[in-house]
C-alpha cells in the first residue's frame, strides 16, 4: 500500500487509505503540523507517517474525530517520542480507555469483509488521547488558528469538527459521508441533522468539506445529506409514534434498508428513554 497526500487548500492536504477509503488531513504551518485522524493498524499508520513526511518535517500534533478504530488505532505508532498531544472529545477519550472492547468490535465488523484487516486489529496497540475537548477548544498550530468543535450527538456521542478558518476548510469525520451511507451503529439519528446543520451555519459557497469516508464534498454535497437525514429523523418519530415496525419503516426511509433499518431500532430506543 502506497499512501500520498494530496493539497486541497493552501498547505492543507488530504490523504485516502484505499482499503476503507478513510480520510487524513495535515495541515502544516511554520515549524508545526496537524494530523486528523491516525487510520486502522500500525502498518497504516506506518505508512502515514512516511506520507506525512513527504510533505513537511514539523513535528505534529494529533486529533482524533472520533473514537472507531478506523480514525484512531494509528494513535500509538503516530505519536512520537517525546509523546505529541493527541486530541480528542471527552467521551472519545473515554472509550479509548476500554480498547480490549474496540478491538474485539472491531474485529466482529471486519473479520467477514476484510478478514486480514480483523486479524491485525486484534493485536493494534490502541492510545487514549491525551487532550480532551468538550465543546470547542481552540489550536495553534504554528501561526494558523484550528477549532475543534463538538456539534452534540450525531454519528456518535464524541464527534469533533476541525475547522480551518483561514482556508475555509472543514473536517467533519463521519458527521458527513461521501463514499457510501452513514454508519448508524454508534448513532443519535434524531439529533444527527441537528449537527449537520450547525456544519451548514459553518460553510460557504467555496468551504471545502473533508468527510470521514471518500471525495471532499461541498456545502450543497451537505446541504442534501441534511435533507436525507431530516426526512430520515421525521420517518423514524413518525413510525414510533404509530407503532410501526422498524423494519417497515426502513424500507422507506432514505440510505437503503439495511444502513436505515440500523438508525430506525436505535431512534427507537432513543424515543424509549435507553439511549
Amino acid at each position: 500500500m502506497s499512501l500520498h497526500f494530496v493539497e486541497v487548500a493552501d498547505q492543507v492536504y488530504v490523504l485516502r487509505e484505499p482499503l476503507l477509503q478513510v480520510n487524513v488531513t495535515l495541515l502544516v504551518g511554520d515549524g508545526a503540523a496537524l494530523l486528523v485522524d491516525t487510520l486502522s493498524t500500525a502498518g497504516q499508520a506506518a505508512e502515514l507517517a512516511r506520507a506525512a513526511r513527504a510533505v513537511t518535517p514539523h513535528p505534529w500534533m494529533l486529533v482524533n474525530t472520533h473514537h472507531h478504530f478506523d480514525h484512531c488505532f494509528g494513535n500509538a505508532t503516530l505519536v512520537g517520542d517525546p509523546p505529541c498531544p493527541v486530541y480528542a472529545h471527552q467521551l472519545a477519550a473515554a472509550a479509548l480507555r476500554d480498547p480490549d472492547r474496540l478491538r474485539r468490535e472491531a474485529y466482529e465488523e471486519m473479520h467477514g469483509e476484510q478478514p486480514g484487516l480483523a486479524a491485525e486489529l486484534l493485536n493494534t496497540a490502541v492510545l487514549a488521547p491525551t487532550h480532551l475537548v468538550g465543546e470547542r477548544e481552540v489550536l495553534d498550530v504554528g501561526g494558523r488558528q484550528v477549532v475543534l468543535r463538538h456539534l452534540g450527538r450525531a454519528h456518535t456521542a464524541a464527534d469533533l469538527v476541525v475547522h480551518i478558518p483561514d482556508t475555509e476548510v472543514l473536517v467533519v469525520g463521519d458527521l458527513v459521508e461521501q463514499s457510501g451511507p452513514p454508519a448508524f451503529e454508534d448513532s443519535y439519528p434524531l439529533r444527527w441533522p441537528e449537527a449537520v446543520a450547525e456544519l451548514l451555519r459553518m460553510t460557504t459557497p467555496t468551504t471545502v468539506v473533508v468527510p470521514g469516508h471518500g471525495d471532499p464534498v461541498d456545502h450543497d454535497f451537505v446541504h442534501a445529506q441534511h435533507g436525507l437525514l431530516s426526512d430520515l429523523a421525521w420517518q423514524i418519530r413518525a413510525g414510533h409514534a404509530g407503532r410501526t415496525p422498524a423494519e417497515r419503516v426502513a424500507a422507506e426511509a432514505p440510505f437503503g434498508a439495511r444502513p436505515a433499518l440500523i438508525a430506525t431500532r436505535r431512534g427507537y430506543a432513543e424515543l424509549n428513554g435507553e439511549l
